[in-house]
């Protein structure tokens, strides 16, 4: 009789624990999302942060290019060898 007694008390507390757990986990991970969702915002926001101020170079000096010794009026030209 003491061991069905064992056992009854031993299915009544893994039935009690499954019902807490049944509770308590989506709590858990709610709380673990939020978390993590928060994580990833404020790295995100920090990140934009820093590529903002690299965004806007300023360009104080342009080199000129080298002009063509071949004016722009006078088409395109080609190099070629005459063949015999």
């Amino acid at each position: 009789m003491e061991f069905l007694d064992f056992i009854f008390a031993v299915i009544f507390i893994l039935w009690i624990v499954r019902m807490i757990i049944r509770i308590v986990m989506p709590m858990l991970l709610q709380k673990v999302m939020n978390k993590a969702q928060q994580h990833q915002q404020n790295y995100q926001q920090n990140y934009n942060r820093t590529n903002q101020r690299a965004e806007g170079v300023k360009v104080d000096y342009i080199p000129q290019t080298p002009k063509s010794k071949i004016p722009d009026s006078e088409g395109d030209f080609i190099d070629y060898e005459e063949i015999k």
